[in-house]
C-alpha cells in the first residue's frame, strides 16, 4: 500500500467548490484555498519572526498546507449551515474525524499514519502556529469576500463572510501579524477602486469599533 489515494485526493480538492449554492463573479476551489492559506501563514510567519517570535515552521507548513484536507470527505458545506449550532457543528466535526481515522488505517502505509494523523488534525490550537493558521484562513475568506463585493455582487453572503471574517481576525489583534494585517494591508485593500469602496469602508471601520476597548 503506498500514498496513492492520498494523492489522488488533492485532484479531488481542485474540485470542490468554496461558498457552494451562492452566485459568484469567480469560483474557488479548496485546493487553491490550502495554497493561498499556506502562503497567508507564510508571510504572516516572517512578520511574527520579525517581532522576535520563534516560529516552527515544519509546524505552520504542515498546518496550513492540511487543514481542509479532509474536506475530500464531507465537502465544503456551507458556513451558517456548519455554525448553525453547537450541536450540528460537532456532530460534522465527529463524522469528519472519524472518516479520516479510517482513511489513514485503511490508505496511509503504517509508518506515516502517525504523521498524517498529525497533519489531518485540527490545526487551529493555542500554538503560535495555531493561531497563525486562524488567523491565515479568515484573512483568505476575507479575501473572497472582498473579491465579490468589489465585482459587485449582490448577495448579501459576501458581506456577511467579509464580515465575520474580519471579527474572527480582530480576536487575535494582540498578535504582531494581526496589527501588521490591520495596519499595513487592510487600508490598501480598502484603497481600491469599486462602486461600494465608502460603503465597505464604513462596515470595516464599524466591525473594528466592537473589537476597542470600552472607555
Amino acid at each position: 500500500m503506498g500514498m496513492h489515494q492520498f494523492i489522488q485526493g488533492l485532484n479531488n480538492l481542485e474540485t470542490l467548490r468554496r461558498a457552494p449554492g451562492f452566485f459568484k463573479y469567480q469560483e474557488h476551489s479548496v485546493a487553491a484555498h490550502s495554497f493561498k492559506v499556506a502562503e497567508i501563514a507564510q508571510m504572516l510567519g516572517d512578520v511574527e519572526e520579525l517581532a522576535g517570535n520563534k516560529v516552527n515552521w515544519q509546524m505552520l507548513y504542515e498546518k496550513s498546507l492540511n487543514h481542509d484536507y479532509t474536506e475530500r470527505f464531507i465537502g465544503d458545506i456551507k458556513t451558517p449551515v456548519k455554525y448553525a449550532t453547537p450541536t450540528l457543528r460537532q456532530m460534522l466535526a465527529d463524522v469528519e474525524a472519524t472518516m479520516t481515522e479510517n482513511f489513514i488505517k485503511n490508505e496511509i502505509p503504517r509508518d506515516f499514519q502517525d504523521r498524517y494523523r498529525r497533519r489531518l488534525s485540527e490545526g487551529k490550537d493555542d500554538t503560535l502556529e495555531g493561531q497563525i493558521l486562524s488567523v491565515a484562513d479568515k484573512v483568505d475568506l476575507l479575501y473572497e469576500g472582498f473579491g465579490e463585493i468589489e465585482k459587485g455582487n449582490p448577495e448579501q453572503v459576501f458581506l456577511d463572510i467579509y464580515t465575520e471574517s474580519l471579527r474572527t481576525i480582530l480576536e487575535f489583534k494582540n498578535r504582531p501579524s494581526v496589527r501588521y494585517f490591520l495596519d499595513q494591508v487592510l487600508p490598501d485593500m480598502l484603497e481600491e477602486k469599486f462602486a461600494s469602496r465608502d460603503q465597505l469602508a464604513k462596515l470595516t471601520r464599524e466591525t473594528m469599533m466592537e473589537h476597542e476597548p470600552s472607555k
